[in-house]
C-alpha cells in the first residue's frame, strides 16, 4: 500500500501585520530525522518568537506537534491539520514566527500558521510513493526505440538511459507493469533481452 509525502525540502514565507511566518517543510523517514531538522531550524532562528512544528510518520503511526509558546491550539494543531488533510506522512513542517508588534488574536494566528504551512507544502510538492521494482536491461541501438515504446506503453517510469556499446535502460514498475514489460521484451527480442530486478521498495509515482 502506498503513501503520500512531500517531494523535497522547501521554504515559504507569509507576512501578516508585520509578523513573519516562515514555513520550512522536509521529508523525513524517522522521528530522529524530524527532531534533527527541528533542531537545525531552531539553531538558525534563535531570535525568533516561536518555532512551531508538526510532523507525521509511518513509523509507529506517529504524529507530534507543538505551539512553542503560542496560545494552545492556535499554532501546532493547525500546522498538523495541513498534513492530516493532505494525508501526508513522513514529513515535518516548522513554522518560525518573528513577531511584528501587533497581536493577531486566536483566529488570526490559526489562519496565519495554517496558511504558511499550506504554502510550504505547495512549494515542496506532494508525491505518491508506491511499492515497485527498479529494473534495467541492455539492448542494441537498433532495438532502442522499440524497447522504449514498450516501457512507455506500460506507463512505467523511465529513470535513466546509458549509451555505450549497447544501450542500458533503467525504469521502475509495479509487478503488473513489470510482467507486461518483460513479456513484451522477451517476445520482441526472442529472449535476448530480459530485465534484471535491482531492488524493490517505495518509489515515487505521478498522482
Amino acid at each position: 500500500m502506498g503513501y503520500r509525502t512531500v517531494k523535497k525540502e522547501s521554504v515559504a514565507e507569509l507576512v501578516e501585520k508585520k509578523s513573519r511566518f516562515i514555513a520550512r517543510v522536509c521529508p523525513v523517514s524517522s522521528e530522529q530525522e524530524a527532531l534533527d531538522f527541528l533542531a537545525a531550524v531552531k539553531s538558525e532562528n534563535r531570535t525568533a518568537s516561536h518555532n512551531v512544528f508538526a510532523y507525521r510518520l509511518r513509523e509507529r503511526n506517529l504524529s507530534r506537534y507543538s505551539d512553542d509558546g503560542e496560545p494552545s491550539g492556535t499554532a501546532g494543531l493547525p500546522v498538523l491539520d495541513i498534513l492530516d488533510r493532505g494525508d501526508i506522512t513522513d514529513a515535518i513542517i516548522v513554522v518560525t514566527r518573528y513577531f511584528g508588534g501587533t497581536l493577531l488574536g486566536t483566529g488570526g494566528l490559526v489562519r496565519a500558521y495554517s496558511s504558511a504551512a499550506r504554502m510550504g507544502v505547495e512549494e515542496a510538492g506532494v508525491v505518491l510513493m508506491e511499492i515497485a521494482g527498479s529494473y534495467r536491461f541492455s539492448c542494441s541501438y537498433s532495438d532502442y526505440d522499440r524497447t522504449m515504446r514498450i516501457i512507455r506503453d506500460a506507463q512505467a517510469d523511465i529513470t535513466g538511459s546509458e549509451f555505450l556499446d549497447e544501450v542500458t535502460i533503467s525504469y521502475t514498475a509495479d509487478d503488473t507493469k513489470a510482467e507486461k514489460i518483460e513479456n513484451a521484451l522477451v517476445e520482441m527480442t526472442r529472449g535476448k533481452v530480459r530485465p534484471e530486478l535491482l531492488e524493490k521498495g517505495y518509489f515515487p509515482t505521478e498522482e
